[in-house]
């Protein structure tokens, strides 16, 4: 198994006639994705490397069954492509757009919950979801994730950060862990799916043996997430948190990554993952290393 997408989920492209679409697009499909369609308002009939292209994504879903779909789109564009898929019936939305502002974040993330609940947004400005061998939807490189094993350990991963969400993955590999579903879910101030969301499927998840959290500075998503880890998480944990000597008031890459008001802080993260048990890693390294003994001792 694995939590969201796995061999059998089938993949629209919104965006997949522009140059950020085509090309992670066909990346996603030459991992094995399933990517069924994509949409472009326009250009209907046309197809991309034999994918066919549709005006609509309620047209791409009746012809195609596809649940969910990879939107990739400039910010001024996403928040509708968003609504439109879930308006369609998709399940799972992965978009991957930056500098979408917070007011619109906001209000995507209150229309799917008031309209659409059945419809999971992972994003905005993330790198997307994989789980090796059978799904990748977003930017993540295949190659550095190493497949789950039938009988295990596997290890599922959750990060608010995309470049560590790939060091989290090539450091499992390095050691010849596999992974079962590995899920980025950004670093905005709006995200649609949370770090208690896939904490709460990867208990679930019997493919899933252990799990690593990639957190950083800013908010309190990592605080809430230590609560649900002490009351509801039965399953070995370790977690690294980015940003230990950032400055307060300073935002760092990410825009929901800023310490305010003496909040948000990494120590204060990483203090409260420790005492709900969580194994935390000073370095990205070392949490890999904590993950490894983690997973020889299952």
């Amino acid at each position: 198994m694995a939590i969201f997408v796995d061999e059998n989920t089938k993949v629209i492209v919104q965006g997949l006639t522009g140059g950020q679409g085509r090309y992670h697009g066909l990346r996603n499909r030459d991992y094995g994705t399933q990517i069924v369609g994509g949409v472009t308002p326009g250009k209907g009939g046309q197809d991309v490397e034999g994918i066919p292209i549709f005006d609509s994504v309620e047209e791409a879903v009746a012809a195609t069954g596809a649940t969910a779909s990879f939107a990739v789109v400039p910010p001024k564009f996403a928040p509708g492509a968003i609504i439109d898929a879930a308006a369609a019936g998709i399940e799972f939305v992965v978009s991957i757009t930056e500098g979408i502002p917070a007011q619109d974040e906001a209000r995507v993330f209150n229309t799917l919950v008031r309209d659409h609940p059945n419809t999971r947004l992972l994003g905005p400005n993330c790198p997307g979801i994989i789980s090796p061998g059978k799904c990748n939807i977003g930017i993540t490189a295949g190659e550095i994730a190493e497949l789950p094993t039938a009988e295990g350990p596997n290890v599922g991963i959750v990060s608010r950060s995309g470049t560590l969400t790939y060091q989290a993955l090539y450091e499992l590999k390095q050691k010849g862990i596999g992974v079962s579903t590995c899920v980025g879910i950004g670093g905005d101030p709006v995200p649609g799916t949370n770090f208690i969301d896939c904490l709460s499927e990867f208990e679930a998840d019997p493919e899933t043996h252990a799990i690593m959290l990639i957190g950083e500075i800013g908010g309190s998503a990592e605080e809430e997430a230590a609560d649900y880890i002490t009351a509801s998480v039965s399953k070995p944990m370790a977690a690294y948190i980015a940003g230990v000597t950032a400055p307060p008031g300073k935002k760092m890459g990410h825009a929901g990554a800023i310490v305010s008001g003496g909040k948000g802080t990494a120590q204060g993260k990483m203090d409260a993952l420790a005492a709900a048990g969580v194994q935390v890693g000073l370095n990205p390294t070392e949490a890999g290393e904590r993950m490894a003994a983690i997973v020889a001792s299952l």
